[in-house]
């Protein structure tokens, strides 16, 4: 299993600059996840460390040593498509074991009579058969065995598209949103299966998904990409309880993180129409802050209490759980960065408290769960300890 270098990489296509520059480390049994919006580059950086991609400048290096030449069948990988890539020809179970059958094929193998009989004759072996059937029955593929792609729906398809890269035993799976086609269901049992995957082989997996769930649940070092840069790096914990700048607090979490755009008083924190709340701790020595909270790091409290004063307009139920979209009172903010929403501040509560819409409340909060930017950069600020409350 190598280690992966990727020193300044870049990647244009014309005169479009799509990877300005990127530079990371992959350690050996890392499942990381390169985590994005559509469109940012993630797709394109997995196919460069394959090899199916040209570098435009930079090395990508394995263990020190620089693949950028390398093809695409050297450098020991198994990929998944998003776009399934099965051969239309051949039955489910045939496309299953075709990495298998490659790897067992000679050059006087791929005479065209004898090419027949061998396949037919490999697809008989006991560890082929054995081995195909395992990764069916896993990934419920058992009943279409003898089915061919234009016969499988969408889902079945991604589902033989990711036995076929995990039947193999490579030094590196790279996987790009293979589980975009399947139904909710299906997709919670295959990101376990994959992480049972990963913790059984301990090898090296890169995964590309928009899908913030797949990224925090399977993930032990996450890659948040936007533009084609890399905004931050680091596991799931350190992305979800402290992003790097405002990009990343409102695309990881659902809902996202709350960002409020205020003005510093002394300990009062001052919104564009004059609402204001006392926030009673230590705060970055600046007169404008972006005010970050998470939605289940605020309790409600009767209204006129110490908080941020709030008419709850929303109600989402979810069971377990409410999301409460609550309108600030006195509020006529306009947000001075598009990542920024400060028409709805949300709330997490377990349970069902049976509130109706149009309540008025104070939001609470402990202190020491805010988090700071800069609201003229968007990264993140910390509190110094010289800090003191007045």
């Amino acid at each position: 299993m190598p280690q992966i270098q990727l020193n300044s990489i870049s990647k244009c296509f014309g005169n479009i600059n799509v990877i300005p520059q990127f530079d990371a480390t992959i350690d050996e049994g890392e499942f990381l996840v390169l985590l994005g919006p559509s469109g940012c580059g993630k797709s394109t950086l997995l196919r460069m460390i394959a090899g199916l991609t040209d570098i435009t400048t930079g090395s990508l290096c394995f263990d020190g040593q620089a693949v950028n030449d390398w093809s695409p069948s050297l450098r020991g990988i198994a990929f998944v498509f998003q776009s399934y890539a099965l051969y239309p020809h051949m039955t489910v179970k045939e496309n299953i074991a075709f990495p298998l059958l490659m790897n067992a094929f000679r050059k006087w193998h791929h005479i065209p009579l004898i090419s027949n009989f061998m396949r037919w004759k490999m697809m008989r072996r006991p560890d082929i058969v054995e081995r195909t059937s395992q990764l069916a029955e896993q990934l419920e593929l058992s009943q279409l065995m003898d089915r061919r792609p234009a016969n499988l729906s969408g889902g079945q398809r991604q589902r033989v598209a990711l036995a076929r890269a995990l039947v193999r035993d490579p030094s590196l799976y790279l996987l790009d949103e293979p589980l975009s086609n399947l139904d909710a269901k299906l997709r919670t049992q295959m990101r376990a299966e994959i992480s049972a995957l990963h913790n059984r082989v301990k090898k090296t997996f890169i995964y590309v998904t928009h899908d913030q769930v797949e990224a925090m649940t399977m993930a032990t070092k996450i890659i948040v990409m936007n533009h084609g840069e890399i905004q931050q790096i680091g596991t799931p914990d350190e992305i979800y309880q402290s992003p790097a700048n405002i990009f990343v607090a409102r695309f990881v979490g659902a809902p996202p993180m709350n960002l409020l755009d205020v003005q510093r008083h002394g300990q009062q924190l001052v919104l564009a129409g004059g609402t204001s709340w006392t926030h009673n701790a230590n705060m970055p020595e600046s007169d404008r802050l972006i005010f970050g909270i998470r939605p289940e790091r605020l309790h409600l409290k009767p209204e006129g209490q110490t908080g941020i004063p709030v008419e709850i307009v929303m109600i989402e139920k979810l069971g377990a759980e409410v999301i409460l979209g609550c309108h600030i009172l006195g509020s006529t903010n306009k947000p001075s960065n598009d990542l920024l929403r400060q028409d709805l501040v949300f709330v997490r509560i377990s349970g069902n408290p049976h509130i109706p819409i149009g309540t008025r409340a104070a939001l609470g909060y402990e202190p020491e769960m805010v988090n700071w930017y800069s609201a003229e950069t968007g990264r993140a600020i910390t509190v110094p300890d010289t800090a003191k409350a007045a």
